[in-house]
């Protein structure tokens, strides 16, 4: 901890959602930013200028970072491809770690962070699947916990968000530089339909997967991939995403279970964004809980609750999840989202690659 008893933060890349974090990190009463590192140091001067943070923060040097004992913690919001290697430098130097999604595009990286998360169980480590600190998300799974759809027998979760980048921003299309579709943005809603089906003591054990190459764009990998998992309870589940040739920001969620059923359409106005019926808690009829003209009063969702209707990652849950891992750090407890906990999502991740390079279905340990 810094003199001052906060949390001291490295953080690197001052991009768009980088600048975000930054942001709710200074308005955390236990987070101070102690170093800044970008490729760019321009843009990392003139994140700094309109922080309000001092220019003494820019940091050329990642290592330099490392070596500071004043950071505590490192922010990880750099181009993907560089997400593993940094975390595991960042574990080797003994500091917590905010990972962006994915957590690494090198499977050998992924399992070298793995290893030394369990071999460091006193180090923090969180991946961003920021999608899971929505209130609508929080509360289907205590509702799936609660058991109000009974067995879940299908769920289907999309993620449709064409990439915002163009410009001088095209090198972020390489494959080399991005990964893949799935870890660039489809694997968020991997992540909430594990998270719902964990809810409802439910894994997967297997996956087929196929992907269109189609782009308007130079993606150098597939944009659109059709994801099909089945669960070790016979339940299906369906994830249609698309990083390119979407009509606009598509978060849609189905879920169909033995009890009832919840559907969920971010292209609807808000009163109409989320229905479901429930044998337990709705008399078996479909119900609004965000109108009250078409929800009984004890079912009634409250007026604040979010949903996931943007790509935009200023209206994302950022102060949610930065929150939650600087909370960890202090409380010294796992996250639900560190990188042992989701590893069920970033292998399923992997094998969806594996199947639609393949053609076949993967089995997942």
């Amino acid at each position: 901890m810094t003199s001052n008893s906060k949390i001291g933060i490295g953080f690197i890349g001052a991009g768009w959602m980088g600048t975000t974090l930054m942001q709710r990190i200074i308005e955390h009463q236990n987070g101070e930013i102690i170093a800044l590192h970008q490729r760019s140091e321009k843009n990392a001067r003139e994140s700094l200028l309109n922080l309000g943070l001092s220019q003494e923060l820019y940091c050329k040097d990642y290592s330099e970072m490392l070596d500071n004992p004043k950071v505590d913690a490192v922010f990880l919001c750099s181009p993907n491809s560089s997400h593993g290697p940094q975390s595991i430098a960042a574990m080797n130097a003994n500091k917590h770690i905010f990972c962006e999604k994915p957590c690494s595009t090198s499977y050998s990286d992924y399992q070298k962070q793995l290893e030394l998360a369990k071999s460091k169980p006193h180090l923090i480590t969180y991946v961003n699947y920021l999608m899971n600190f929505d209130s609508m998300e929080k509360r289907i799974c205590e509702m799936v916990k609660d058991q109000q759809f009974g067995k879940i027998t299908q769920i289907q979760v999309n993620y449709r968000h064409p990439i915002n980048i163009s410009g001088n921003k095209s090198w972020k299309l390489r494959s080399e530089i991005m990964g893949d579709a799935i870890g660039m943005g489809i694997i968020h809603a991997i992540s909430v339909m594990l998270n719902i089906m964990d809810a409802n003591n439910t894994k997967p054990v297997s996956v087929y997967a196929t992907k269109n190459e189609d782009s308007t764009r130079g993606f150098e990998t597939a944009p659109i991939y059709n994801i099909m998992i089945n669960f070790n309870n016979g339940a299906a589940g369906f994830c249609f995403g698309n990083v390119d040739l979407a009509n606009g920001y598509d978060a849609y969620h189905n879920i169909h279970g033995t009890e009832g059923g919840l559907i969920f359409d971010s292209y609807l106005d808000r009163p109409n964004k989320i229905r479901f019926w429930s044998n337990k808690t709705t008399d078996g009829k479909w119900i609004y809980p965000l109108d009250p003209t078409r929800c009984p009063t004890e079912t009634l969702w409250p007026k604040d609750t979010t949903t996931p209707d943007s790509g935009d990652v200023v209206k994302h849950q950022t102060g949610a999840c930065v929150n939650h891992f600087l909370d960890c750090i202090i409380e010294g407890k796992a996250s639900f989202l560190s990188f042992e906990n989701s590893a069920s999502t970033a292998e399923l991740g992997w094998a969806a690659l594996k199947s639609a390079n393949s053609g076949q279905v993967v089995r997942i340990k």
